[in-house]
């Protein structure tokens, strides 16, 4: 099927679950075209059957960074339009810098800093035609602070972040918009044990980050935060002409920290939102509005 006409069409990288499930199921709802990427493409028979062609199922590892222009002409191709892309594939790991190996490390640069990159290269020539279009990167909570037992993942997580802001203030000259959504915790796999990598575990850090393991586990199934409300947020801060760079997405009333962190870890506040980035331009400058997040005080503890 080839269609060249004005409905949106959407790449979502993990569709197949979580945020990015509902994201592709909101979509779809609103009669737009989505192209859902997944390490297997039998996880969206569900989708298929409901919406059919409409939705394009691409097996893909978002870890195979050559494979991305792949599925960005494939969109071309099929929807004769991409309008929105959706970084939205990866996962989790836990484990104390001493227990995280170089390959495990790698990987979770890979999925969330490197993979992304890959299709905002792919998707920019035709969006910077177009002069319009925009970019979600799914970065978290841990994009922004991080914790014992969470530092590779807040690695990609930081990363992807500081690309991403220097990435809006490139494109916004060019009609091309950036968000970057911090989700806390919601109700998707990303607790689930098939799912968190979880480094082989020493009894020398059991103190000090034992609880953090177990909290992570447990979570699973019974997070906070409601992924259908999340998507809904994310698509109504796409439609608002003068939204923030970053969008902390929390369960209302929710803390912003790890609800087992020692108090001084969670004692932040958050000043400056929707503030300008200093010496940007015109366009520039309303595409970069951050979030400034400031540490009330020091972490690790004196002794």
């Amino acid at each position: 099927m080839t269609t060249t006409n004005e409905t949106k069409t959407w790449i979502i990288t993990g569709a197949s679950s979580g945020l990015g499930l509902a994201l592709a199921e909101a979509a779809l709802e609103a009669g737009e075209h989505v192209i859902g990427t997944a390490r297997r493409a039998d996880r969206f028979d569900g989708l298929k059957a409901r919406y059919g062609d409409r939705l394009l199922a691409v097996e893909h590892d978002v870890r195979d960074t050559e494979g991305a222009a792949t599925v960005v002409q494939r969109a071309l191709e099929v929807f004769g339009r991409v309008d929105v892309l959706v970084n939205n594939a990866g996962a989790g790991q836990v484990g104390a810098a001493e227990e995280i190996t170089d390959a495990a490390l790698r990987s979770m640069l890979e999925q969330h800093l490197f993979g992304p990159a890959a299709y905002v290269r792919a998707v920019l020539p035709h969006l910077r035609e177009r002069r319009s279009g925009a970019i979600v990167q799914m970065s978290s909570q841990g994009g922004r602070m991080s914790f014992p037992a969470v530092g590779s993942y807040s690695a990609g997580k930081f990363a992807l972040e500081g690309w991403s802001e220097a990435l809006a203030g490139e494109v916004a000259p060019f009609g091309i918009r950036v968000l970057i959504a911090e989700p806390s915790r919601f109700r998707t796999a990303f607790n689930a044990a098939d799912v968190l990598n979880t480094a082989r575990q020493s009894t020398t850090y059991d103190e000090v980050i034992g609880a953090v393991r177990a909290n992570m586990a447990e979570a699973d199934g019974i997070q906070e935060g409601d992924p259908a409300r999340a998507a809904q947020v994310i698509r109504d801060m796409l439609d608002t002409p003068d939204a923030p760079l970053r969008l902390p997405a929390r369960r209302r009333g929710g803390p912003q920290s790890h609800p087992r962190l020692p108090r001084r870890a969670r004692r932040r506040r958050e000043v400056g939102v929707g503030e300008r980035v200093g010496g940007l331009p015109g366009p520039a400058a309303r595409g970069a509005r951050v979030l400034i997040a400031v540490r009330c005080s020091p972490w690790p503890p004196k002794r």
